[in-house]
């Protein structure tokens, strides 16, 4: 299999969603979705030109919050909730069947509101403890993620994702 060297990645930000109880936001794709149908995710979507060029510059040169920004969005056209307090969990990267590598930045936020209004590319949504998430059929990784930032919101400490980790249920 060969890889053009200088194809663009997708950018694609997702957001593990905690509301005030601890509890996180799980949805499910709709089964016509390309990739992973009908498997249960975060929110989130791809990053493009239009989320920050027709707004004014921060500097002269730059445009600031980019992925933060995008996150807001994607979680409110998504999901029907406003975020606060955005943070960072993980990246990977993956090749998509038609060869464009994926670039994913997985932030997590928090919400006041349990009022989730889901988009039509999704089916179903829960609030789920750590425990509960086991038992969905989740996009690989997600879980690991999710395990990550619950270490991180417990006791403070940003652990990494590592292969074989004890955070790796799915592998």
């Amino acid at each position: 299999m060969s890889y053009d060297k200088n194809k663009a990645h997708y950018i694609v930000v997702t957001g593990i969603i905690v509301n005030k109880n601890g509890k996180y936001l799980i949805t499910k794709r709709a089964d016509w979705e390309k990739a992973f149908p009908g498997r249960w995710t975060v929110p989130g979507g791809k990053f493009e030109v239009l989320d920050y060029v027709l707004r004014e510059k921060d500097t002269p040169f730059h445009w600031y919050n980019v992925l933060e920004d995008l996150l807001k969005r994607e979680i409110m056209e998504e999901v029907g909730v406003e975020i606060k307090n955005i943070g960072y969990v993980t990246s990977l990267v993956y090749i998509r069947e038609d060869k464009i590598p994926c670039l994913i930045i997985s932030l997590y936020a928090e919400t006041d509101s349990d009022d989730v209004k889901l988009c039509d590319a999704l089916t179903e949504f829960k609030w789920v403890t750590i425990e509960e998430a086991k038992n969905y059929d989740l996009i690989e990784g997600i879980y690991d993620e999710m395990v990550i930032l619950d270490k991180k919101l417990k006791t403070g400490e940003a652990v990494g994702w590592s292969y074989g980790g004890e955070n790796n249920k799915n592998l």
